[in-house]
């Protein structure tokens, strides 16, 4: 009896694990876009969005070069990270790029939700369980949550949110990654999947990641000769099965944290996090249509 309410409570933190990406992940977005963001990596010597993008992303991991960015982020041209690695490096240092990114985040998310939420000690609860969940991660076979996991922690509880859910959605991410490579689906048939499923912009994904109009269409193709695309780029029954497998086979992988946390504190979190989540969507510190695939708040 007790295993299996064991099992049941399991099962049940792992359904939370799509819930709490989504209000985590757009606290952590603000480092891509805002102009606090993109200030902080100006100072830090970084030229543009794109080589502050992955010299930032990837710096926990210390000054790799292009092919371990492009192993790990998985969905992105190699040509594309060969245009900001090794490059960056010159321009700015790992620790550099780290302390930008947390700048540039404290900045934004303190605009964004005003500086007496920012300050006060909801955000200071938050930090304190998403921290406990983002040490709890499985950081085995996850580089990018690793690497994010080892960081220290601020002791700035706005800071110390932030990476938490940097932490916890690079080790979502990293899980994703290898369900995607299990499942034999690469880069682009991956993204074609999403777009099919409406989660995210194809054209606009297409530009971002840099792959041409012939391997774009190859992604496609490859859905088709799965079964999982139809003539006109929608999924099918077999497609829409498919991209659920996937889906909650990244909640399996990614709920340690959850399971860890237990029921009643995941769910303060959660309570802490949706007014936060909130301000920040309303804030548009993400352009519509952007490539990360957000599920609607």
């Amino acid at each position: 009896m007790v295993r299996q309410a064991l099992r049941r409570s399991t099962i049940l933190l792992v359904d939370d694990a799509r819930r709490l990406w989504s209000l985590y992940e757009p606290l952590h977005a603000v480092t891509y876009f805002t102009a606090e963001a993109r200030t902080a990596s100006d100072a830090a010597g970084l030229q543009g969005f794109w080589m502050a993008y992955v010299a930032q992303r990837v710096a926990p991991l210390g000054a790799v070069g292009p092919e371990v960015a492009h192993a790990c982020f998985h969905g992105f041209h190699r040509a594309r990270l060969t245009r900001a690695l090794p490059d960056a490096w010159s321009y700015a240092d790992p620790a550099s790029c780290l302390n930008a990114r947390v700048v540039g985040a404290d900045a934004a998310l303190r605009r964004l939700l005003g500086e007496d939420v920012a300050t006060g000690t909801e955000v200071a609860e938050a930090a304190a369980l998403a921290g406990a969940a983002a040490d709890a991660a499985d950081a085995e076979g996850r580089v990018l949550g690793a690497g994010n996991q080892a960081l220290p922690r601020s002791s700035e509880p706005l800071r110390a949110l932030w990476q938490a859910a940097t932490t916890l959605r690079e080790h979502r991410g990293d899980g994703h990654v290898a369900v995607l490579v299990a499942s034999g689906l690469g880069p682009v048939a991956a993204h074609q999947l999403k777009a099919a499923a409406g989660e995210l912009s194809g054209s606009t994904t297409r530009q971002a990641r840099r792959f041409g109009e012939e391997e774009w269409a190859a992604g496609a193709a490859e859905l088709r000769e799965r079964g999982w695309l139809d003539a006109d780029g929608g999924l099918t029954e077999a497609g829409h099965a498919g991209h659920e497998q996937i889906e909650t086979a990244t909640d399996r992988a990614a709920a340690r944290p959850w399971v860890v946390l237990g029921r009643e504190r995941t769910d303060r979190l959660a309570q802490l996090l949706d007014p936060l989540t909130t301000a920040v969507v309303a804030g548009h510190a993400f352009p519509p249509g952007n490539p990360i695939g957000l599920p609607r708040h």
